[in-house]
């Protein structure tokens, strides 16, 4: 008999571990996209709509979260729509996932620092990447370098990671390697 009762609480404690409880859920906040798109973002992240086309969600330190796509030392992501997109190339050409998303014709100021510009290299991975059941974006990490203005001196690197959806017209944008943005738009809805 004791058996039999240690064997059917061991399997209680077993299930009790291996289903979490809403308690220890981390909070999410919606963020309705174009296409029945719904990602599921931090809490702490603050999503600004900037533009009608142009979504920055903050997922950190910002000075100026409401600030153009250049704005730097702004920790955060874009979402970008048809607009954003029709203009998102070197030279205001349309954004097609040949190059990497930069819609300026000048050297623009380094994301993490103010102090240096940035230059663009080769995409590192190419690739498809889910966003939400039965959905692949085109998936893109470029090579940039801040450099500084004087000496062209590579001051640091980073990759600009893009995940784009042409048919949705939905193009997500990250120069900070943002923790969890790749689970978000993995775990994404569509309805």
């Amino acid at each position: 008999m004791s058996k039999r009762y240690l064997a059917a609480a061991a399997v209680a404690a077993a299930t009790l571990l291996a289903v979490p409880s809403p308690a220890s859920a981390a909070p999410a906040q919606p963020l309705k996209l174009r296409g029945g798109l719904t990602i599921y973002l931090p809490i702490e992240w603050k999503v600004y709509r900037v533009d009608p086309d142009w979504i920055r969600v903050v997922t950190g330190k910002c000075g100026n979260p409401k600030g153009g796509y250049g704005v730097p030392e702004c920790d955060s992501f874009w979402v970008l729509g048809p607009k954003a997109i029709k203009q998102g190339d070197e030279l205001f050409a349309p954004y097609t996932g040949a190059e990497p998303f930069y819609p300026a014709t000048d050297v623009q100021l380094c994301p993490h620092n103010r102090k240096w510009g940035q230059t663009m290299g080769p995409a590192k991975v190419k690739g498809l990447r889910p966003v939400g059941p039965g959905h692949k974006a085109a998936y893109r990490e470029w090579k940039f370098s801040c450099v500084s203005y004087s000496t062209g001196k590579v001051k640091s690197r980073y990759m600009q990671r893009e995940w784009f959806l042409p048919k949705t017209k939905i193009l997500v944008v990250d120069q900070w390697n943002t923790p969890g943005l790749a689970d978000a738009l993995k775990n994404a809805d569509w309805s």
